[in-house]
């Protein structure tokens, strides 16, 4: 639904010259992704729970190139930007204007205010496509939609861990670490699917190795859907060394 708005809605990116979202656009970098408005890394410093972390109101869709650009910076740093260089643009994204909410510690505040933005807009499209037989928007589409948390991601703290010492380790490997908690999505839609634990969606040599993802304590249908997609999967850490071991260094070694 939330792609659908954007489509529909001409939201606009937050980036360049707030281009329109629209599906004719052209070219690798504007492909578009899934982007979490505040940081995942900033909201986990503020030890802010993972179905908040990833709640639907928390997302939005970009350009990869201005996805790239943004990076971890938090709203209140850029967005006053975004509005002088590209005027309602922010709007266009069912952002709050009221700048006090754009400040991380007032973050169940903007998630509340954006739920009733994308729930308004919902409902007005909604009525569009009813012809005025609105009477099918009096049930639960009318509520403002509940915080939802994107199928798969992290449980633990003793699972995150786990997945940042891998990530260490690797790193010693002189390889590139994976992305934490990584947002994947549809290629074709922008559809968020799921998030994989950690993940090198490049592979762990880029482009000469196939894209991998370490999923611990996954459901099958995670599972699916990173196989379904390319990714070789791996349930432990130990054997994802293993592979590493194996089929990475020793390939390195040979070269």
């Amino acid at each position: 639904m939330r792609y659908l708005l954007t489509r529909m809605g001409e939201a606009r990116d937050l980036g360049g010259k707030g281009l329109v979202l629209r599906a004719g656009l052209l070219g690798r970098m504007s492909r578009l992704e899934v982007h979490h408005i505040f940081p995942k890394a900033q909201l986990r410093k503020l030890k802010y729970a993972r179905p908040d972390v990833n709640a639907l109101a928390n997302f939005c869709f970009l350009t990869k190139e201005t996805n790239l650009e943004i990076s971890d910076r938090l709203p209140e740093e850029y967005f006053p930007g975004v509005e002088k260089q590209c005027s309602g643009a922010l709007g266009s994204q069912w952002i709050p204007m009221d700048r006090e909410l754009w400040k991380i510690n007032n973050y169940r505040d903007f998630l509340e205010a954006r739920k009733a933005l994308l729930a308004a807009e919902t409902n007005r499209r909604m009525a569009g496509l009813l012809h005025g037989e609105t009477r099918w928007l009096e049930g639960p589409l009318s509520a403002t939609p509940a915080l939802v948390a994107i199928a798969g991601s992290i449980t633990s703290q003793s699972e995150e861990e786990e997945l940042e010492s891998l990530n260490d380790w690797v790193k010693q490997k002189r390889l590139p670490p994976g992305v934490l908690s990584y947002d994947f999505a549809d290629p074709a839609t922008g559809e968020q699917k799921a998030v994989f634990d950690l993940a090198w969606p490049s592979g762990i040599q880029e482009e000469l190795s196939e894209p991998a993802a370490v999923l611990l304590n996954e459901s099958a249908n995670t599972l699916a859907l990173a196989s379904g997609a390319g990714f070789r999967c791996f349930t432990s850490t130990s054997d994802f060394k293993d592979y590493v071991r194996t089929a990475i260094l020793t390939r390195e070694a040979a070269v």
